[in-house]
């Protein structure tokens, strides 16, 4: 029996194969590999299969990791020390923390997209990091549009019919994306 990440790679597999297409809002063009968030070291660990399988369909993989995003902004900013000894005074600083990470990746992303973009699948990994900074949901809506192609969205926690939750957080959100289970 194939273990949970084989099981999302082949699902993977099976949706990228299909021809994507033309008229597609961008919260349809969006893909959510849904995995547990005890998975989050295997799926890095294979996360070089999803772009292989990219690829061998015809289409260019562009991956931004997320994962250190918070960090490097915090140690830019002129009172980190004084964040680190009150880190409360932090927690009013997280929106400009998001709006600053969108408007980042929108750069990364038509900075880098030297291919088709159109043909172009932007992955998005190291979302459990936001977790109790900033919303997962709203980073996507802002990217959704950017990207011409697809928005893989690597989120570690589950979906209840429609609803989507971060590191099976008990609140979630509601969002149109093709969602892949493992």
């Amino acid at each position: 029996m194939a273990d949970r990440i084989s099981n999302l790679l082949s699902e993977y597999e099976n949706h990228i194969s299909l021809s994507w297409p033309v008229v597609a809002s961008g919260e349809e063009r969006s893909i959510f590999a849904i995995y547990k968030p005890e998975d989050e070291l295997k799926l890095r660990a294979r996360v070089e299969a999803f772009e292989h399988f990219t690829k061998v369909h015809g289409y260019y993989w562009q991956l931004l990791d997320i994962t250190h995003a918070f960090e490097q902004w915090l140690t830019d900013q002129d009172y980190a020390e004084a964040y680190f000894e009150n880190p409360e005074y932090l927690e009013a600083n997280y929106e400009f923390f998001a709006e600053d990470l969108a408007q980042q990746l929108r750069e990364q992303i038509k900075k880098e997209s030297e291919n088709d973009a159109s043909k172009t699948v932007v992955a998005l990994l190291g979302c459990g990091t936001l977790f109790g900074i900033t919303s997962v949901s709203g980073l996507v809506r802002q990217l959704a549009d950017v990207i011409q192609g697809r928005l893989l969205v690597f989120f570690p926690g589950e979906k209840d019919d429609n609803t989507y939750r971060l590191l099976d957080a008990k609140n979630g959100w509601g969002y149109l994306a093709t969602a892949l289970k493992g």
